[in-house]
């Protein structure tokens, strides 16, 4: 139950300011499918895009609740960075890329190397790779392809798949990831 402060905020307010602007380390976990049903007190998120040079720390959950400001942000940052869309990322893809991080004990932030993608960006780069699915859940918000240089394509898909919580694909000769919150399965080397 939410208590008013001696400044008439409440308790979720006053935790939601905290996560905007704290930097805050989160804890490890040793087992993601606990952290995914709500195991620990916060989540956190740490990426780059070396598309656009932006960067993201940021706490997006807290004491069982998503922090609207905060996923808007990442929402924000995962746009389609060739059109500038920007489409709802489904938490649950952001619950599985924390995990995994966390389950690494990663300290540098994933860079982001596709999060949405619009109808248009998602055509023009099927017909440049036969790699590239036609209803891809890049086009729902739902997925997320991430690499981290002290971490090898093997190393990052055996954490995500350690999550169990959706489609991991390994793409070892483009040095990334896929992370999505659809059904569990494999793919790749």
């Amino acid at each position: 139950m939410a208590e008013l402060t001696s400044r008439g905020m409440t308790r979720r307010a006053l935790l939601g300011a905290f996560a905007a602007t704290s930097i805050a380390a989160a804890p490890t976990y040793s087992n993601a499918a606990g952290f995914l049903k709500g195991a620990g007190d916060i989540r956190r998120l740490r990426m780059y895009s070396g598309r656009t040079g932006e960067r993201i720390d940021m706490i997006y959950w807290i004491e069982g609740h998503y922090i609207a400001d905060a996923i808007k942000e990442v929402n924000y940052f995962m746009r389609d960075w060739r059109t500038n869309d920007v489409k709802k990322i489904d938490t649950r893809t952001l619950d599985i890329m924390a995990a995994a991080h966390n389950l690494m004990d990663a300290t540098e932030p994933y860079m982001l190397i596709s999060g949405y993608r619009s109808p248009k960006t998602n055509n023009m780069l099927r017909s440049r790779s036969s790699g590239v699915a036609k209803n891809s859940r890049h086009l729902r918000g739902q997925a997320a392809d991430l690499r981290l240089s002290s971490r090898s394509v093997g190393q990052i898909a055996r954490a995500a798949t350690a999550c169990k919580g959706g489609g991991v694909g390994s793409y070892s000769k483009s040095n990334f990831v896929h992370m999505d919150c659809g059904p569990v399965r494999n793919w790749g080397r």
